[in-house]
């Protein structure tokens, strides 16, 4: 499976994301740096990563070391609010640590704990995305009164959001919100915030010969949600990336969604 056979959703500037990702969080030293590898070997050709994870170097000494041409790799990290006024140091530290030139996509990892820098870290972003140190920017755990304020401020919406999502936590208002802004929807701990014994993902996964868990990631890919799960299990790496061999009918889409709060 090569990036040209994964579903993509396209970011401004025309930045394809892969909607399958591959994330770090807790994945640090020799550990992380064997996982990413083995998530590269399996076929998942984006990687996100953050400042706080500790794990920028090791992420980018395995996406070297695959020898998998650069653009292949869709890379993201993310800047700690607290470096409110350092943002210019930390994505160029990002970018040594990871060994390249720009990333693919560079968030805010969540809202600055004071109001007033909502704007003046996004407009940070922006400068940064203009210099050519990220292809695209974006914001993490925000909620849509924030996107909107730093919309209305510089009529720039992030291209993603990234935000704890799971057929549980599905909310058909949330997403509307952010296909409404053209705000790439992303979501993080997919199994975490999953009941995978849950009876209704149970007979959807033995009606596709898949697991439970590959039915909420395709539930994911299926809503144009881009997903990124975790492990640091090659088999576990393997098989949840192994989702690109079915999809779900409408009425079982249905049936997830309405686990939710839809």
């Amino acid at each position: 499976m090569n990036h040209a056979d994964q579903p993509t959703v396209t970011l401004p500037g025309d930045v394809q994301m892969p909607l399958l990702g591959f994330g770090t969080w807790q994945a640090t030293g020799q550990a992380g740096y064997d996982a990413v590898l083995a998530a590269l070997d399996a076929g998942y050709r984006h990687v996100d990563t953050a400042t706080m994870y500790g794990n920028e170097e090791e992420v980018g000494r395995a996406v070297t070391e695959s020898d998998l041409p650069r653009e292949e790799v869709f890379l993201t990290t993310k800047l700690p609010p607290d470096r409110v006024g350092r943002e210019r140091e930390t994505i160029e530290a990002s970018l040594t640590a990871l060994g390249v030139d720009q990333v693919d996509l560079w968030l805010v990892h969540w809202p600055p704990s004071d109001p007033g820098d909502l704007i003046p870290v996004w407009r940070e972003m922006l400068a940064a995305r203009d210099e050519g140190l990220a292809r695209a920017v974006g914001v993490s755990n925000y909620r849509t009164d924030q996107i909107d304020e730093l919309i209305q401020a510089t009529r720039e919406g992030p291209a993603v959001n990234q935000i704890k999502w799971s057929p549980a936590l599905y909310d058909r208002q949330r997403h509307a919100e952010h296909r409404d802004r053209g705000v790439v929807l992303e979501g993080y701990s997919p199994f975490k915030a999953s009941d995978l014994s849950d009876p209704v993902l149970s007979r959807i996964a033995d009606a596709h010969d898949v697991s439970p868990a590959q039915v909420v990631l395709r539930w994911h890919v299926d809503h144009e949600i881009v997903v990124i799960p975790k492990s640091v299990t090659p088999d576990r790496i393997r098989t949840n990336a192994d989702i690109f061999h079915f999809s779900l009918t409408a009425e079982e889409m249905r049936d997830i969604d309405a686990l939710g709060r839809s």
